[in-house]
């Protein structure tokens, strides 16, 4: 069992303290401690991570890396593995502040046409009735979910409150659109249960594609990420076609958000040890197609109802541990 000095202690700290941190800034703390460069000295940091996540794992913990699907910035996090009644405790959100947060995660990942975000008021639309664990002893004589008087009385301005804690602590974020998507804490935490739940998943680098490209043709359920989609397409000399239906990809005019990736380096999200930053040129956005018609019914169902992709397959959602 290795032992753990304190420099893999400062690490672990950073990631603790300071929340998910950018994978340049993660390297400099790493440099500082140990006065290596982590570009210079990939098997130490690699080393490191394993000793710290060999450590980690005997209380569920895991140091984790992820990119952001939004901005395809690499970031390092610490993460729970286990998700039981005990650790539950440990967070600061009430529980209709959890369900909020689980409504607006299925309304974005239900989203068949990718575009990983809703609006301002489409999260504050969200039905908290819709959000009632089932199998509770909240039943009626009739059988009926009964909803608790915590959720009916979630106001407005506590869902506008909590919107505001959910995108400081990194769990949503707002888009260069000025919409809501997943925080980078999201992709760190709810790895396992985007696949638990079906998310499609991206072809390159086989991790949920919930900001992604779709390919053009309407009956084809292939999606990549930009920044996957942009390393596989790199070379002049490899054609620009789906690898599911060999329908022709869209060249450069992609469904851009905002950011544009260059030097994109080989990731997938489980793996801790990543290669160095890319430079990146952001881009003014242009939004894509019409938005979504608000409705007062639940935005699940309307968001699915009012898509053109009516061939898409949508996730099949589970309810969170």
């Amino acid at each position: 069992m290795p032992t753990l000095s304190w420099r893999h202690h400062t690490l672990i700290q950073s990631l603790l303290s300071r929340g998910p941190l950018k994978e340049d800034d993660f390297h400099a703390i790493f440099s500082h401690v140990t006065g290596k460069p982590p570009g210079a000295h990939q098997q130490l940091f690699n080393e490191y991570l394993r000793n710290i996540n060999l450590e980690l794992g005997y209380v569920q913990f895991e140091l984790r890396a992820c990119r952001n699907q939004y901005d395809g910035n690499v970031y390092y996090g610490v993460v729970n593995n286990i998700s039981d009644d005990q650790s539950k405790l440990g967070t600061k959100y009430t529980v209709p502040q959890i369900a909020f947060y689980k409504g607006i995660v299925e309304v974005i990942i239900q989203d068949v046409e990718a575009q990983g975000r809703i609006s301002n008021i489409q999260a504050l639309n969200i039905r908290m009735e819709n959000q009632v664990p089932r199998g509770t002893d909240s039943q009626s004589q009739g059988g009926q979910t009964q909803v608790p008087p915590a959720f009916r009385n979630f106001s407005m301005a506590q869902k506008e409150k909590t919107l505001e804690q959910l995108m400081q602590d990194k769990w949503l974020c707002l888009t260069l659109d000025e919409k809501i998507g997943l925080g980078v804490r999201s992709f760190l935490d709810l790895r396992s249960w985007f696949r638990t739940n079906e998310v499609p998943a991206c072809e390159v680098c086989n991790e949920a594609a919930v900001k992604a490209q779709l390919c053009p043709n309407e009956g084809c359920n292939v999606r990549m990420h930009l920044y996957c989609l942009k390393k596989k397409y790199s070379r002049k000399q490899v054609e620009r076609v789906c690898p599911g239906c060999g329908t022709k990809w869209p060249g450069s005019a992609v469904k851009a958000e905002a950011v544009e990736e260059e030097n994109d380096p080989n990731l997938t999200s489980q793996n801790p040890q990543l290669p160095g930053p890319s430079v990146r040129t952001k881009r003014r956005i242009r939004e894509v197609g019409n938005n979504n018609a608000e409705s007062d019914s639940c935005p699940v169902s309307a968001s699915l109802h009012e898509t053109k992709r009516v061939t898409r397959n949508s996730a099949r959602l589970k309810s969170f541990r």
